[in-house]
């Protein structure tokens, strides 16, 4: 991984015509000795601008030198340069996993292949590149210094090598996790995703992904893998609100583990309360984002006293969520909804009709619902001026 020049040996291949630029500092570049009969063959190379000749130099070079597993290295690199130069993508996949297979940790290589791949469209290719790129920059963080090399020169030398290289790991952390994020299969996604945090733990997309992960078995229906996700990120991270409204929000509605569900609820609210804005979010999208959080934790609320037949608090909280909904119409319907079985359960039909005309008012699936509760109570009279019945009084 450490970058070997010294003073008796000159990287003549960066001096080449088709040479790459921002060559990575944590990769291991290989010298050659300046007037040596492979740094001529090497310096031919480079002034050759015809890509045939170039390449018919370089099957000479590696025929004259590549028995020497560093020359033949130098000499795929260079292979590696003209064919990215042609686009040709299949002779970049060969040789960029040939430096691969002779150098797993030749950062240049992975990244390389990784632009290749996203050229190309070829996702598959981008998780697999990204993913090696990752674990190589994991390696060299890891690395303790080199024998003749004290710790504190090391160190600076890794730091000032990782901020060079800074641009090329941002570019293979951005492929993989936008790559990840844009796959449609649910289930793929969130293992991606998992994967995408072992390479790139250091990452600005960790937070983000880690809570896309549960978010996206949720969108697969896999919900056991959904709540052993989103329960080990809460187990680190506590306060993570959208986790704790996730498992609130599924512990209510399936009406397991209420008391669980109300002590996310009440926690979400207790972490909203002190929460403060990220730099990155407009003042105007935190106030949406934390008003309707605020109103599905007090909706879930509601809806764990509602199903504790304690309609009376029910009723304070699911009124509480109600203009906190507004901007979220599936869970301002859904809140209407419920809370017209709770103000049919306490006998308050009138309000009830106007809870589940709220509901109905909007475009989801609570409409039809609402629509067959706001019917049975003008069958009972309620809304029409007639005397009352009671309808049934538990939600679906």
């Amino acid at each position: 991984m450490r970058r070997l020049l010294s003073n008796l040996l000159v990287c003549s291949f960066l001096l080449l015509a088709g040479a790459l630029t921002g060559r990575a500092q944590i990769t291991r570049h290989i010298g050659v000795a300046a007037g040596s009969p492979e740094d001529k063959a090497l310096t031919e190379i480079g002034a050759t601008a015809d890509p045939a000749q170039k390449l018919a130099l370089l099957d000479k070079f590696m025929s004259d030198f590549g028995q020497n597993t560093d020359l033949a290295m130098v000499g795929n690199e260079l292979y590696l340069e003209v064919y990215v130069a042609q686009k040709n993508t299949a002779k970049v996949y060969e040789y960029g996993d040939k430096i691969l297979a002779a150098d797993p940790d030749n950062f240049d290589a992975a990244v390389t292949l990784t632009r290749a791949a996203s050229d190309a469209g070829d996702t598959e290719k981008i998780y697999v590149y990204a993913e090696k790129a990752g674990q190589i920059v994991q390696r060299y963080k890891a690395a303790p210094a080199p024998a003749g090399t004290d710790v504190p020169s090391w160190q600076a030398e890794r730091q000032n090598a990782l901020q060079q290289d800074l641009p090329s790991i941002a570019y293979v952390e951005y492929s993989f996790y936008n790559s990840a994020i844009a796959t449609k299969d649910m289930n793929q996604r969130a293992d991606l995703l998992k994967r995408f945090i072992a390479a790139f733990p250091d990452s600005d997309y960790k937070a983000q992904a880690e809570t896309l992960i549960p978010v996206s078995y949720q969108q697969a229906q896999n919900f056991p893998k959904m709540v052993e996700s989103a329960q080990a990120i809460l187990a680190k991270n506590p306060n993570d609100v959208d986790l704790l409204l996730l498992l609130a929000d599924f512990y209510s509605d399936n009406r397991q583990h209420l008391d669980d569900a109300e002590t996310y609820a009440k926690k979400a609210l207790e972490v909203l309360a002190s929460e403060k804005k990220p730099d990155s979010t407009s003042d105007a999208d935190w106030q949406t984002q934390t008003t309707v959080q605020k109103g599905l934790a007090w909706s879930i609320q509601g809806y764990v006293d509602l199903s504790h037949n304690l309609n009376a608090q029910a009723v304070i909280a699911l009124q509480t969520a109600t203009p906190l909904l507004k901007d979220n119409p599936f869970a301002y319907a859904r809140n209407q909804y419920r809370l017209g079985f709770a103000f049919v359960n306490l006998k308050r039909n009138s309000d009830a009709f106007q809870a589940f005309t709220d509901a109905a008012s909007v475009d989801t699936a609570y409409r039809p619902l609402a629509q067959q509760k706001l019917d049975e109570l003008k069958k009972a009279g309620v809304g029409t001026g007639a005397g009352t019945r009671h309808p049934p009084t538990k939600p679906s």
